[in-house]
């Protein structure tokens, strides 16, 4: 193959993990704006319809504890294909479901083959991209899941002004061209099994511990801000709804950049100034006397939280080389049950009172500047 087909073959690769990233977010986020259409098509109620949110990421988050090792021994390549091609069917069924608890059977199946993806695609760029350009191809793959994230929402509401199903449709359908370009991979049976051991060491609990709380803290408040815009600015929700979307577009747009400061400055500094300045614009957020300034605080906390994601991803990168995916779905386990809690944790505070709840959510923050500091650097 000649040189110029070889940069070609690698970019498509590059871009098939980037595309991957966009979809899982994209296929869980979807379905908020679709609430009400979905149903009624169901034979439900709206709040019964929201279960979808939940049936998708419990077994999201869940099944990552296992999925990256479990990935690594089949091969990335064969495990990610069938992990899309599962994808697809589900939204095939999601489309064509014509009752609530298929429909959440589906979303669930969606949730745990989303877990085999994300890790293992991740994991994938290692053997792709150059080791002096992993830190920016981390922070383009952040970038592109902030943008599922941040374009779900648009997507759900486009396809439920004409037909909701039809956005399962389009999801099925990007799973299944995915599936002609999963990442490098083979499979490792026996003594070549990547291990278990290394993925309970200290290193390991401790960047787990910083990615829970990364979440907790941050990246799992827009309930938090959207219930203070409402209750406390008086603000629509189509206007809320604006407010909120900046957080995704800054990690959207500085992902790639993060990445290339990490790779300059060590992801271990970026991520622990990340999550102090971060605390800061989450503090000042239960402080905003205006929906204008609520949501320049609120971008600029996801512009935090984007590095704090990039540096957590980079660490864990290299926390067990010989175990990529494992090391990544586990943490990102621990992310998403950050998540998950959230409300729990903040919502009683918040009704004690809403600027304690911002703050005291700031001040978890500071909890990843000693973890990282713990952790120390990877040996890989």
């Amino acid at each position: 193959m000649s040189a110029g087909g070889a940069v070609a073959l690698q970019r498509i690769k590059v871009g098939a993990v980037y595309g991957g990233a966009l979809l899982g977010p994209l296929g869980g986020g979807v379905v908020s704006p679709m609430l009400p259409e979905i149903g009624r098509s169901v034979h439900a109620s709206a709040g019964a319809a929201a279960a979808s949110l939940t049936a998708y990421f419990v077994p999201f988050a869940l099944v990552q504890l296992v999925s990256g090792t479990l990935g690594e021994r089949w091969g990335r390549r064969r495990t990610v294909r069938i992990a899309y091609l599962v994808y697809a069917a589900g939204s095939l069924v999601c489309a064509l479901a014509p009752a609530l608890g298929l429909f959440l059977g589906a979303r669930a199946a969606l949730g745990a083959a989303n877990a085999f993806t994300s890790p293992l695609l991740l994991a994938g760029l290692g053997d792709i991209v150059p080791r002096d350009r992993l830190g920016r191809a981390v922070g383009a793959y952040s970038s592109c899941q902030a943008a599922g994230q941040s374009f779900a929402p648009l997507v759900g509401g486009l396809a439920a002004a004409s037909s909701w199903r039809l956005g399962f449709v389009v999801v099925a359908g990007a799973a299944v061209l995915l599936a002609f370009a999963p990442p490098p991979g083979d499979p490792r049976p026996a003594a070549a099994a990547p291990p278990w051991r290394p993925l309970l060491s200290r290193r390991m609990g401790l960047l787990s511990a910083a990615s829970f709380v990364s979440y907790l803290g941050a990246s799992a408040l827009p309930f938090l801000v959207a219930l203070y815009a409402r209750e406390k600015l008086h603000v629509g929700a189509d206007l809320t709804g604006v407010a909120l979307l900046g957080f995704g577009v800054a990690g959207l747009v500085l992902g790639a950049v993060w990445g290339r400061v990490a790779e300059r400055a060590g992801a271990r500094l970026c991520g622990s100034v990340a999550a102090v300045v971060t605390g800061g614009f989450v503090a000042v957020v239960g402080a905003s006397g205006s929906v204008g300034a609520l949501a320049v605080w609120w971008t600029l906390a996801g512009a935090g939280a984007s590095m704090m994601t990039v540096a957590l991803q980079s660490l864990t990168m290299r926390a067990v080389p010989r175990n990529r995916g494992g090391a990544l779905s586990a943490v990102s386990a621990f992310r998403f049950g950050g998540g998950a809690v959230a409300p729990l944790v903040w919502l009683p505070v918040y009704h004690a009172g809403a600027a304690g709840a911002f703050a005291a959510a700031a001040c978890s923050l500071l909890l990843v500047v000693p973890a990282l500091a713990l952790a120390g650097d990877p040996a890989g």
